[in-house]
Formats: C-alpha cells, structure tokens, sequence
C-alpha cells in the first residue's frame, strides 16, 4: 500500500512539474496548452470542526493532468525497476 502510494505521490509531482514546464512554451489556449496544462480537480472541500478549545478545518485536493498520468506510469516504471 506504500508503493501505491509513494508511486501516486510521485508520479503526480514530476507529472505537473513537467506540465507546467511545457505551459511556457505553449501558446495560452490552445489545444496543447488544454492537453498539458488545464487540469481536472477532486477532492473533499474545506470541513470545519469547532470544537471548545480550538478550530480544525480539514481539506484534500488532487489536480490531475494528463502529464500526470504519464509521470504515475513513468516513475512506476522506475520504481519497479530500482526494486
């Protein structure tokens, strides 16, 4: 369950990194910038929690990519390569 999620982490990491690298070299708005560089966002919103002493607010999101997708694949691959 590590792996898994060391490979997600990772792989979504190097994915945007590299699509917001190739974002500077792509004209705003075409399909290239939409493909690399727009992404699609889950997630669960901010939850409060009031409690008597102190607040806590909780929150998650995950914006994926294409070159995300492509960097999971990627560093799969080189973790699965390196074990």
């Amino acid at each position: 369950m590590g792996f898994l999620a060391l490979t997600l982490f990772l792989g979504i990491l190097v994915g945007s990194v590299v699509g917001q690298a190739i974002g500077l070299f792509v004209p705003e708005g075409g399909v290239a910038h939409q493909l690399f560089v727009d992404y699609q966002g889950f997630g669960l919103g901010p939850t409060s929690v009031d409690l008597v002493a102190f607040d806590l607010t909780l929150g998650f999101s995950i914006h994926v990519n294409l070159m995300s997708v492509i960097g999971i694949f990627l560093v799969a691959q080189l973790l699965r390569w390196i074990r």
